[in-house]
C-alpha cells in the first residue's frame, strides 16, 4: 500500500494511451524535445554574450550578514 508497483504504472500508461492516443503523445514528446533543444541553444548564446569574469580565475571575497526584522 506504500508505493506503486509496476502493474499500477502499466495501468496508468494504458489509460493515458487510450485517452490521448499514440500520435498525440508522439507530438507532445517531439514538441517537448524541441523546446529543450531551443532552451539549451538560448543558454549557450547568453553565455557567449556574458563577459568572461568567471573564466579569468578571479575570486571575490565577501561577507554575508544576517538581516533580521523584528
Amino acid at each position: 500500500m506504500g508505493g506503486f508497483s509496476i502493474w499500477h504504472w502499466l495501468i496508468v500508461l494504458l489509460i493515458v494511451l487510450l485517452v490521448f492516443g499514440t500520435k498525440k503523445l508522439k507530438n507532445i514528446g517531439s514538441d517537448l524535445g524541441g523546446a529543450v533543444k531551443n532552451f539549451k541553444e538560448a543558454m549557450k548564446e547568453e553565455n557567449a554574450k556574458l563577459p568572461d569574469a568567471g573564466k579569468t580565475g578571479q575570486t571575490y571575497d565577501a561577507e554575508v550578514k544576517d538581516k533580521h526584522e523584528s
